[in-house]
């Protein structure tokens, strides 16, 4: 679904007062393979370059050098762009900065409106999408009566009316509160899941992370972690040198094992600590 090569890209500014160009390269060398139906989470710190990389999968922003593909169309490629757009939905951080309507079926029904869809249609995608997301007794309602984790499964809602086949998340919980977090978290993995839609989540959360199909770290523009949670959040000394956490349990576990007791170092849920421990401890925890 989703193709890098080589990706690089460098941010130009001008300096207004003598004319110099400031270039800063963000990404470099970037080579992903996405698959159909995958929950890809990318993690990184502030100014890893991950809200960047997200930003090429639907050509938002193009590469400096290398190539994106996206279900094969180039993003280079003017006359990809729409084809592009509608088939890679994106959702921002800041659900607020995305809502142009006064009432929640009408913001979900803008983006079909605006690509010509026919009006049963639309009405058909809007009861649908907000079906999906849970929200479907706040169609009459106004955005600013909702809570930030309502207004983010509203924004949710906005870009699965376009029937994306790609769902790009950019930090979606991270100006929510801990219900609202779990509220778009539930939506996406449903969505994931249930609707076989490709999901790629930037978040700077380890837990959300824990629970994708896929993690990849980024550091300095560059991956330097690529596999599933178990095997990404093994590396409990090399994340922290990142400035990343690991999710909890993982650190416990790994507290434990310098403490001298034999746990597994790939645990990530409470569960599987207990187990891990039962066995360390033959029997004895119970």
């Amino acid at each position: 679904m989703i193709k890098t090569e080589n990706l690089s890209f460098i941010y130009r500014d001008t300096d207004d007062e003598n004319g110099t160009i400031k270039e800063e390269e963000v990404l470099r060398d970037i080579n992903l393979n996405i698959e159909k139906g995958l929950f890809t989470a990318i993690l990184g710190h502030n100014g890893s370059g991950k809200s960047t990389l997200a930003k090429h999968f639907n050509a938002i922003l193009l590469p400096s050098g290398g190539k994106v593909y996206i279900k094969g169309l180039d993003t280079g490629d003017e006359n990809a762009v729409f084809d592009i757009r509608q088939s890679a939905g994106m959702v921002f951080q800041n659900p607020d900065n995305q809502i142009v309507a006064a009432v929640v079926e009408d913001e979900v029904a803008f983006a079909p409106e605006n690509l010509g869809v026919e009006p049963k249609e639309i009405r058909r995608r809007v009861d649908e999408c907000l079906k999906v997301v849970n929200m479907t007794k706040f169609a009459k309602s106004s955005p600013s009566k909702l809570s930030g984790g309502q207004k983010q499964r509203i924004a949710i809602a906005s870009v699965l009316a376009m029937n994306p086949e790609i769902l790009i998340l950019d930090e979606p919980t991270a100006m929510l509160d801990p219900v609202g977090r779990s509220e778009v978290m539930r939506t996406i993995k449903t969505l994931n899941k249930d609707r076989g839609i490709t999901v790629i989540l930037i978040t700077h959360y380890m837990d959300e992370a824990a629970e994708a199909d896929r993690t990849i770290v980024i550091d300095s523009g560059r991956i330097v972690l690529d596999g599933a949670p178990k095997e990404v959040f093994c590396n409990v000394e090399q994340i922290k040198a990142l400035g990343l956490d690991v999710p909890q349990v993982t650190e416990l576990a790994y507290e434990l094992k310098k403490l001298g007791i034999q746990i597994s170092n790939d645990v990530l849920t409470v569960d599987e600590c207990f187990e891990e421990l039962v066995k360390a401890l033959g029997g004895a925890a119970l």
